[in-house]
């Protein structure tokens, strides 16, 4: 029986728009992300550099584009946040029947932009017993090690932890430790209907 539930954040919750940033970016020359480009990425989204260093590091090897430019553009994949998923976790925080988790890859610009955006984000964060985004516990999806903090700092049983998220990958990296798993179809499936598709699991 699943006793904690770990959800994502991105297209789990907060509706995305994945090829946003790539096309916006493309208006300034930077036509695909090198394999330097991915490695300062994921180096921002785990906290290992500052978002000076992020905005430093673009403007620098592409001078044409301005930081307030850069910042739209890495902020365009974040759309909004539909209300009636946070009528679902405010139902599952009082009922209290699972221990809710949020494990995120996110970076500070956009957390930050979600809390200037989204005006249900402190509502919503409060519903979880715990809250990890990547940038601030310098791991990221899909290391063992980002499941590994989670199940030690909540002494949880892979087998009674439920993990849902959108990426494949990081599906595959929660399976191979016994975590249960919804690999989520973005756009196809809804969160909220948890407890239509995955009932069997849960109880």
């Amino acid at each position: 029986m699943i006793k904690s539930l770990v959800f994502d954040f991105g297209d789990v919750f907060l509706t995305l728009d994945k090829s946003a940033t790539q096309k916006n970016l493309q208006k300034f020359g930077i036509t695909e992300f090198t394999k330097d480009m991915l490695v300062k990425n994921q180096a921002y989204e785990m906290g290992l550099i500052s978002t000076q260093d992020i905005i430093e590091y673009y403007t620098t090897h592409f001078p044409q584009i301005s930081q307030l430019d850069f910042i739209h553009a890495w902020n365009s994949i974040l759309i909004d946040f539909p209300p009636h998923k946070l009528d679902f976790i405010k139902t599952l925080a009082q009922e209290k029947s699972f221990q809710l988790i949020l494990l995120s890859n996110t970076n500070h610009l956009h957390i930050e932009w979600v809390k200037e955006n989204i005006e249900i984000y402190n509502e919503f964060k409060n519903c979880f017993d715990a809250f990890y985004l990547s940038h601030e516990i310098e791991l990221r999806k899909p290391s063992e090690a980002i499941f590994k903090y989670v199940l030690t700092n909540h002494d949880l049983k892979p087998e009674e932890t439920l993990f849902i998220d959108d990426t494949l990958e990081h599906i595959k990296a929660a399976s191979q430790l016994g975590i249960k798993t919804w690999h989520l179809q973005a756009g196809k499936e809804d969160v909220v209907d948890l407890f239509k598709i995955k009932r069997d699991l849960l109880f």
